[in-house]
């Protein structure tokens, strides 16, 4: 039996959400589901999608899922993180401008700002590789990684989701599609593992491309755009804050530094919203 479910689409810098009110109505998402309503000629069309439930205890004000496009549900989301608290402050689900979300890698704090942006405090970064999870028989600032015939070196991390952070000289001309789906199925990442090409322009300032676990190259990533900040700070090429140049436009990033948590500014737009037959 069909039922039929409000979504809202919306956009973090072109990375693209399809989101679900589910403490107002009742669904349940399976991979195939997700897979479906992530297609863009047959479904909806997203990134990702995100769906909204009732807290689960009472120091929290909601819990979100992720699922990506592939249908794998994921742990954490950035630009998912930025829309969240957009769309439940314009749906009337909380009149809060700063909330407390559960997600599946622990507790984040977005608030939205009076200029429209929304701030979100995702937590600090860990670097152990059981943390990331990431094969390696000790914890160092950089690791090289043999992939195909050649070795690369990447700073590996997590924002609550696994990051490989690699520098590159010329973003255009980063081989991201081919290196990146390498990157991201390397044995040594038993969860997989997003990648991110970061062009260092200044001590405050990069560019950076994602091939997202899950999803390919996204428009951007907001916690890849963390990961590459924390990466760069870290080997200090980079100091805090950074603005982080995707293709689908701008976010900043400020880290103060070890045992601290990392905060990510951005917009958060709603494009449109619908009824769909689940």
């Amino acid at each position: 039996m069909s039922t039929r479910v409000r979504f809202t689409k919306m956009q973090g810098l072109g990375n693209d959400f399809v989101v679900f009110d589910g403490v107002r109505q009742r669904l349940a998402l399976t991979p195939e589901t997700c897979r479906r309503i992530a297609d863009r000629h047959f479904g909806v069309g997203c990134d990702q999608i995100l769906l909204v439930e009732a807290a689960t205890r009472p120091d929290i004000d909601f819990r979100y899922r992720i699922f990506n496009a592939d249908g794998g549900e994921v742990e954490q989301c950035g630009n998912g993180a930025r829309c969240f608290v957009r769309f439940v402050h314009d749906q009337g689900l909380t009149t809060q401008t700063a909330i407390r979300v559960e997600t599946a890698s622990g507790v984040i704090e977005p608030c939205l700002l009076d200029n429209g942006l929304v701030r979100v405090d995702m937590g600090a970064p860990r670097f152990a590789p059981a943390d990331i999870p990431f094969i390696a028989d000790a914890e160092a600032l950089t690791y090289p990684l043999k992939v195909g015939q050649h070795v690369v070196e990447v700073a590996v991390l997590s924002m609550g989701n696994p990051h490989a952070v690699l520098r590159v000289n010329d973003l255009d001309s980063a081989p991201v599609d081919i290196l990146g789906a390498a990157i991201e199925a390397h044995a040594r990442f038993p969860r997989r593992v997003n990648a991110g090409f970061m062009q260092v322009l200044t001590e405050h300032d990069i560019r950076l491309r994602v091939f997202e676990r899950g999803a390919g190259e996204t428009l951007a990533c907001g916690t890849g755009a963390c990961a590459a900040a924390v990466a760069g700070i870290r080997q200090g090429w980079l100091k805090s804050p950074v603005s982080v140049h995707t293709r689908g436009g701008d976010l900043l990033i400020a880290w103060p530094g070890m045992g601290q948590s990392v905060a990510m500014t951005g917009p958060a737009v709603t494009v449109f919203e619908g009824e769909l037959e689940l």
